[in-house]
């Protein structure tokens, strides 16, 4: 596949929506193990839909992730840090499927619908298993909590290319041309 200074626009605006809203998740995550509040249940009535707009969206990500072309890492980088860069897309991938899974699952093995909205309801995706829920609901927050870290050390990724090294990794990601050399 050949190669380009940018990434597709389309795959730079999922990343930025996911971006959001894999933020946003997180917090409303905490937000709603942390109250026994009436706000409770609008936190969940958000967290469902949003854990699924996940799921659909780093499917077509990752799609369009083989399917275009992408940039180079920069030369100036060792071999091992292009490695720990591969590593570390490939963990945020499988935890961005994960995550998602893991709650509809725990949900499904609880009893517990997963509705969208008041008229689309989701399968189940497990069997009905006190077990089951007693092992997925702290993976669920395991997940949560590395993916949180992960992210964190992405966006201090991100911010040491973009402002300290300047070698077009983060301009890659926000669709700005290099500017040309002052003479």
């Amino acid at each position: 596949m050949k190669h380009t200074e940018t990434f597709h626009p389309a795959l730079r605006a999922i990343h930025w929506l996911m971006a959001a809203a894999i933020m946003t998740m997180l917090f409303i995550g905490v937000a709603m193990v942390a109250t026994v509040s009436s706000l409770h249940s609008l936190l969940v009535a958000i967290h469902k839909p949003l854990g699924l707009m996940i799921l659909l969206l780093v499917v077509v990500r990752l799609w369009l992730r083989f399917t275009t072309a992408k940039p180079a890492l920069p030369s100036t980088l060792s071999n091992g840090q292009k490695a720990l860069a591969h590593l570390s897309h490939w963990a945020l991938y499988a935890m961005m499927l994960a995550q998602p899974l893991i709650g509809w699952a725990m949900l499904s093995a609880a009893g517990y619908p997963v509705n969208l909205g008041s008229s689309l309801l989701l399968p189940p995706i497990t069997p009905i298993s006190n077990d089951l829920y007693a092992w997925l609901r702290p993976l669920h927050t395991w997940v949560a909590l590395a993916l949180f870290v992960t992210v964190m050390l992405h966006l201090a990724a991100a911010l040491f290319h973009a402002l300290i090294l300047r070698d077009g990794v983060f301009r890659s990601m926000t669709g700005r041309r290099k500017r040309p050399e002052a003479p």
